[in-house]
């Protein structure tokens, strides 16, 4: 029993001391006990200080990691297969049971050894690509109170605890890292140096809620399509805390924390064309991805509380009022509004903001803009966003359970389109929160399951749309 407690130690967790909270309660020495304590395994070491700085340099290599054989592409089954809707669901038992309290059923519930590996180059190329998100974090959340003062952080409504919190997280991050990386093996990508766009704390604040939003999503989208469940498993408890984390932003950045029913999957091309931009550069023998980089695709009148959220002035909502595209962070600046009180009547950490106010709304008009592909992204340089699709001629909006499109009015590399009105299940708007918009050129049906079924369709994007 201790060997199966220590194996799986060394590839999910922490020492205890750095991941307990700040503060230890002590007991008083008649309600103690003597126990014998088990320190955790090492963590993987990552640098605690780095430039930021784009890259300057001539890559050595580029594009993405690819076989010696590619296939024509995947296409999708005719029909369901029958075996998919024969099983009964009657509510009662229709196999023998393989011990007492155990139906009949399961994947890896046969009392077989579990091991937590990649077992298929899908299951590696996503694990890295994981990695690559865990390691951006933990230099993030770190650069963020390296960069401002007390004062700066003070400024936008958040205190001494809010900041000890956003410490926490880098510490998660030295946890999830090492994680991944155990899985992964000796060739696991290894920590690299960033650019980040933001040059104030309200900007780093939504910065990191885009972030983790697209880095939460992009697990979602392959985690139930990996071949190893082990590896599924853990990914499983460590993204699950990335989930809170991007709550936490949202409310330190004054959003409704949580504004959905569902959180939406993405695919990993998707994932890696939000990251990609951002990694300056990598060690010269660092792990390669396959996963492809999409365009860039801005939203030049981005739902932002910097520049208003409500009825009367959203429509048209300040132009190019964000940092870049595909994230879309929003632009603050001292005309936005110097103090702590923005759009919901707060910034910083109240959870639930007085007279809350949403940001965007059925029938918006959204305007777009998008990069041709053939442009060099990613570390060193040595990414090439690319694309198969053919003209442009709708919106994906990718929220909670739904792909849905709307007509895209095209002129050159610009467009625009209206935000659709629909819902998830009655009661629950589907266009809410921080979700996923794209530029495609048709419209094929698809659900949770079979998202990446959307790429070849993709002309630029995805960027991140602050519905709510």
């Amino acid at each position: 029993m201790w060997e199966s407690l220590l194996m799986l130690s060394a590839l999910g967790s922490l020492p205890f001391i750095s991941a307990s909270p700040l503060e230890v309660r002590q007991d008083s020495p008649s309600m103690s006990m003597s126990v014998t304590t088990i320190f955790g395994p090492p963590t993987h070491s990552f640098h605690t200080s780095q430039p930021h700085t784009p890259f300057s340099g001539t890559p050595s290599t580029t594009g993405a990691l690819t076989a010696t054989s590619i296939g024509k592409g995947i296409t999708e089954a005719a029909s369901i297969a029958p075996a998919e809707t024969t099983y009964h669901g009657d509510g009662k038992l229709h196999n023998p049971e393989p011990a007492p309290y155990v139906p009949a059923g399961g994947v890896g519930t046969n009392g077989s050894i579990p091991v937590y590996n990649a077992k298929s180059d899908f299951d590696y190329e996503s694990l890295a690509l994981a990695l690559y998100q865990e390691w951006i974090e933990l230099d993030l959340f770190n650069d963020g109170l390296r960069r401002f003062s007390a004062e700066d952080f003070t400024a936008a409504g958040l205190n001494q605890a809010d900041r000890e919190l956003i410490a926490f997280m880098a510490q998660q991050e030295v946890g999830h890292a090492t994680l991944i990386s155990n899985m992964l093996g000796a060739q696991a990508p290894q920590q690299c140096q960033y650019n980040y766009p933001y040059t104030n704390v309200r900007e780093y604040l939504d910065f990191c809620q885009k972030l983790t939003r697209f880095g939460e999503s992009g697990v979602y989208g392959f985690l139930s399509h990996l071949n190893s469940r082990e590896a599924a498993t853990l990914l499983t408890q460590s993204i699950t805390t990335e989930a809170r984390q991007q709550m936490i932003f949202r409310q330190f950045e004054g959003l409704f924390p949580m504004p959905v029913w569902f959180e939406v999957g993405v695919p990993q091309s998707w994932a890696w064309t939000l990251l990609a931009p951002y990694i300056s550069s990598c060690p010269s023998n660092q792990t390669r991805l396959v996963w492809q980089n999409f365009p860039g695709l801005t939203i030049l009148n981005q739902p932002s509380l910097f520049t208003g959220g409500n009825s009367s002035n959203a429509t048209a909502s300040a132009m190019n009022n964000t940092l870049g595209a595909g994230t879309n962070v929003a632009k603050f600046s001292s005309g936005s509004g110097s103090d702590s009180s923005g759009v919901n009547g707060t910034y910083g950490s109240l959870v639930t903001p007085q007279n809350y106010t949403r940001l965007s709304f059925p029938g918006r008009q959204v305007a777009l803009q998008w990069d041709n592909p053939g442009q060099l992204v990613g570390p060193n340089n040595s990414y090439v966003t690319s694309t198969s699709a053919g003209s442009p001629k709708y919106v994906a909006w990718v929220s909670q359970l739904n792909v849905t499109y709307t007509p895209l009015n095209v002129s050159g590399n610009r467009g625009s389109t209206i935000q659709p009105d629909m819902e998830t299940y009655e009661g629950d708007p589907a266009i809410n929160g921080t979700m996923f918009i794209a530029i495609t050129d048709s419209n094929p049906f698809l659900t949770p399951f079979n998202i990446s079924m959307i790429n070849p369709h993709v002309v630029a994007g995805p960027a991140l749309y602050q519905a709510g």
